[in-house]
């Protein structure tokens, strides 16, 4: 992994399976890697209660984009504010990352619009990237079925989407 420290990079902060959720990202994602390691020194310990030895952070990147995982509590969840928008070439890849991310998690947690949140706890929207363009660039009435539709999914069905727009 690239020593170049990025500008902004996001920390997700884990219930002590920080290990779990990296080797899970980074087998979804083709482009990936794990980086450099940080272990818990035994200092401050009598604050954080995590023993020397235990990994502390794990640096590691998909798509380019790079990330910490942080060994942390239960003291902090994510909420479905923040979530990680994934742009897809085609039904089927909005198929693949649908389907690994969703392994493990709660059915509850599969929204409208194409978002669920994993069995981690983060949320993801996989969308297809026809549907920005369609969007953006589409007369009033061609959104607003668009819009219908996109309303009543989950899984977003770009055949479905692209019947609907016409």
């Amino acid at each position: 992994m690239d020593r170049i420290i990025q500008k902004i990079t996001t920390n997700l902060w884990f219930d002590m399976n920080a290990e779990e959720a990296v080797d899970f990202y980074t087998s979804v994602f083709n482009n990936s890697q794990i980086g450099r390691v940080t272990y818990y020194s035994g200092v401050g310990s009598e604050k954080h209660s995590f023993n020397a030895g235990k990994v502390m952070t794990i640096e590691f990147q998909i798509e380019g984009q790079d990330f910490i995982a942080l060994n942390g509590s239960p003291a902090f969840q994510y909420t479905e504010a923040i979530s990680f928008i994934i742009n897809c070439e085609s039904q089927e890849e909005v198929d693949y990352y649908w389907g690994k991310l969703a392994q493990g998690s709660d059915e509850k947690k599969k929204q409208m619009c194409g978002w669920l949140t994993d069995r981690f706890g983060i949320t993801w929207q996989v969308i297809p990237v026809e549907l920005n363009q369609m969007l953006f660039t589409g007369e009033a009435k061609k959104v607003e079925r668009l819009t219908n539709a996109l309303l009543k999914m989950k899984k977003l069905d770009l055949n479905e989407l692209r019947r609907a727009y016409e």
